[in-house]
């Protein structure tokens, strides 16, 4: 199963991490920017008066494998 982790940098500078719980495994990488892009250009999530994303930064897929023991 591969799990999509957006990161963006938030007002300070710092990385903030966005992971959608329903996201495509196979979503282009362009198409993933253009939707963070999105996300910044709409300012609406604020984390103890600090705006948490502000820039894009980048995008991975993790993928875990389960060993089912029995």
């Amino acid at each position: 199963m591969k799990k999509l982790t957006m990161t963006f940098l938030n007002e300070a500078g710092n990385k903030t991490y966005l992971k959608p719980t329903v996201a495509s495994e196979d979503l282009a990488a362009d198409k993933v920017k253009e939707v963070m892009d999105s996300i910044t250009d709409l300012d609406l999530f604020e984390k103890s008066g600090e705006k948490m994303y502000v820039e894009t930064k980048s995008a991975k897929y993790t993928e875990t494998t389960v060993t089912e023991l029995f």
